[in-house]
């Protein structure tokens, strides 16, 4: 039995979709569960020749033995939510916690502040959080439209685990995007870290046996706030480095990796391992392959100091967009 826990270790947007997709279906966890903020984080996968763009449900959805939850400390929106689980062949499988809070329309149109002074994205997610806070929020289990989906989360992940079953507790966005540990103001609404995550699942830190941590090869940050050796937007699409937001569609800024930054997010989330993605993008011939011998010397190379200078193993290795590029270290 394995409790889980992935988080990304930057600004968000380091590929964490891909590596909680492959984890889902390489270690067959029964439930696989969502923390995080709310729909203001979203996902890519490619699966084959399929892409999929997810805002809410959690990224195991592509395991069809598992059951995906949203826990009670992630705000829902509905219409989102419903429409995820129908075109993503979730139905009868995906639950969330009936202590949900709930983004209405109101909160949307609050967002539009917080869109131009900090660069949200208008999800109504950091409202919503707001009047958790002040204890106005709606639950889910004052919504009709989501009856049938109401279960206890905490409840079902703890039986699992006691159970001896594997459990998968996926992060949203990173962790210098954490309310408390983040480049504030810029960051979202409430803490990503692990320990933050594991929280709005319910899981108790002594449930947790490994903690990984999600790098980039390189970094990447969308919207405003600090990034340390910003290079200019021709430079990154020179270096073939241009993406854009998953949920907002804006560019991404771009720098190199950040050995600072890393250390201090292995340090936070108490990273037992780390997820490196993308390392086809800064070594091309690396594309695609599936064993650590195949890669090049610098690639090889850059793997190990990442690994010397953070103590912790890199295991996990993303070498190209679909799930299955992936070299896996772990024993």
């Amino acid at each position: 039995m394995t409790v889980t826990v992935v988080v990304g270790g930057f600004f968000g947007d380091e590929g964490k979709g891909k590596i909680i997709s492959y984890l889902a279906q390489k270690d067959s966890p029964v439930i696989i569960v969502r923390g995080g903020a709310g729909p203001n984080a979203g996902h890519t996968i490619c699966d084959e020749h399929k892409t999929y763009k997810v805002r809410m449900l959690p990224c195991g959805f592509l395991n069809p033995g598992a059951r995906v939850m949203i826990g009670p400390g992630v705000v829902v929106n509905p219409k989102i939510l419903l429409q995820e689980i129908d075109e993503f062949g979730a139905k009868g499988r995906a639950l969330i916690d009936k202590k949900c809070g709930i983004i209405e329309d109101s909160h949307i149109s609050r967002d539009s502040d917080l869109k131009s002074k900090i660069g949200s994205t208008g999800s109504g997610t950091g409202p919503a959080n707001a009047d958790r806070a002040m204890r106005e929020l709606k639950m889910a289990e004052d919504v009709e439209s989501l009856s049938a989906l109401l279960t206890d989360v905490p409840g079902e992940i703890n039986g699992a685990i006691s159970a001896g079953r594997n459990v998968l507790i996926e992060g949203t966005q990173g962790t210098f995007l954490s309310l408390w540990h983040g480049t504030y103001p810029f960051v979202t609404s409430k803490d990503v870290t692990a320990s933050g995550i594991c929280a709005d699942v319910g899981v108790g830190p002594t449930k947790v046996d490994e903690v990984i941590v999600v790098f980039k090869a390189y970094v990447t940050r969308v919207g405003d706030g600090m990034l340390n050796g910003e290079l200019a937007a021709e430079e990154a699409e020179a270096r073939g480095w241009s993406e854009v937001g998953t949920v907002t569609g804006r560019p991404r800024r771009a720098a190199d990796f950040d050995f600072e930054l890393a250390g201090r997010a292995v340090m936070l989330n108490g990273a037992t391992q780390i997820s490196l993605t993308k390392l086809d993008v800064l070594f091309p011939e690396c594309a695609k392959k599936t064993a650590y011998d195949e890669l090049s010397k610098q690639a090889q190379s850059f793997v190990e100091e990442i690994e010397g200078r953070l103590a912790t193993p890199v295991t996990v290795i993303g070498t190209g967009p679909a799930v299955r590029d992936i070299i896996d270290r772990r024993s």
